[in-house]
Formats: structure tokens, sequence, C-alpha cells
């Protein structure tokens, strides 16, 4: 009984990574970024593909309301990712509160769902930042809390093995350069949490991000 609960708990604290990874930095990022303060990143664009079994327990527009709660998840986790290393002194930015930026994109009626429709430069020029931070991002286990508090239901995902895969991007905010690309898929036991699945996908990367020391 030992040995089979030891081999759960192992299999719940790591992670299988398969070999699916492309990132890209612009040759120039140095110094196109040497001027920046600050930069700020938006909800991240969600798909959740649910099994047909989970997919029977929600009610009509459930779906886009973990899909939502998701991306906003993501956002808020990706914030939470730079503070820990701003705070270290790896960070040579500032990156700005999600509530700020949300509420911003609220008054100029930028919602989740038209987000991806934005030019980054003008998204850049409303937030008052130097560079916009967007992706996609798709999985079949919802990662957030707020995922399950949006409808007032947990699902029991928790440790379940799963698959999950992001497409990340910092556009310049001047011109709408592609500064930086990260593509990556993960596969396994992604943690509880969308603090752990960022920390995951973000490890490795983080060492080819010109912000990051």
């Amino acid at each position: 009984m030992k040995k089979l609960l030891f081999l759960i708990l192992l299999s719940l604290s790591t992670f299988a990574l398969t070999a699916q990874t492309n990132l890209y930095q612009h040759e120039n990022f140095d110094n196109l970024t040497k001027d920046h303060k600050i930069i700020a990143i938006v909800p991240f664009k969600t798909t959740v593909r649910l099994r047909p079994k989970k997919m029977k327990a929600l009610k009509e527009g459930d779906l886009e309301k973990i899909e939502r709660a998701e991306g906003i998840g993501l956002q808020s986790a990706m914030h939470s990712w730079f503070l820990k290393r701003k705070k270290r002194g790896d960070l040579e930015v500032n990156v700005q509160d999600p509530k700020r930026t949300n509420a911003i994109l609220k008054k100029s009626n930028i919602t989740y769902d038209n987000i991806q429709d934005q030019l980054p430069e003008d998204l850049a020029k409303l937030l008052g930042v130097d560079a916009v931070i967007s992706g996609d991002f798709e999985t079949d286990k919802p990662m957030s809390d707020g995922a399950s508090l949006a409808l007032g239901v947990v699902f029991g995902f928790l440790g379940s093995t799963n698959s999950a895969v992001i497409n990340m991007s910092i556009h310049n905010g001047i011109d709408a350069e592609l500064l930086w690309n990260y593509n990556k898929k993960v596969r396994g036991s992604l943690g509880s949490d969308s603090d752990d699945l960022v920390n995951t996908l973000m490890r490795k990367a983080s060492r080819r991000l010109g912000y990051t020391d």
C-alpha cells in the first residue's frame, strides 16, 4: 500500500515533457528592448477539449465560461511567475497588474472574445506599456481554480494525465515587431493549478528570454 501511495505521489509531482518545443527570439532583442520599462500580459485565448463524458455534465454556455476563466487564470499565473523573478532581481522590466490591464481593456470594450482581433501596437498604446504578451492555450483539463468557480463545480481533474499546448508571443509596442515566441506541448500530470502549469512551461523558456537575467 505504501509503495502504491508513493508511486501515485511521484506521478503527481513529475512531468512528462514532449520534444515538441519551438523557441524564437529576435536577433536584435536586446537593442529593441533596451528602453523598455513595463510590459503587459493580456488574457490568453483558451480552448478546453473536454471528453464527451465531461461535456454531458455541462449546460449550454458552460464551456465558454470555463475557457474564459482559464484564459484569465493563465494571465494571472503568468503575472505571478514574472513577479517572483522581479523580486529575485532576475527581471529587468516591470509587469502591469492584470487587474489594471483588464480594467483598461473593458473600458475600451475589448473583451476576452475579441482581444485577438486587436493589433499589438494598439493594445500597447492603450495599456501604456512597451510590449505586450499574448498567446493561445489548448488543454484537455481545466487548470485554474477560476474555471471551477465559474460554474460552482469541481470536476475532479486533480492529478489526471493530460496534455497542454501553449503558443506565447511578445510584441514590441512601437511597431508590433515579434520579439519572442514560444510554442510548447507538455504531456503528463501538470499539477493542480495554473501556477504549476506556468512553472512547467516557462522553466526552460525563461533561460532564453531577454528580459530575464
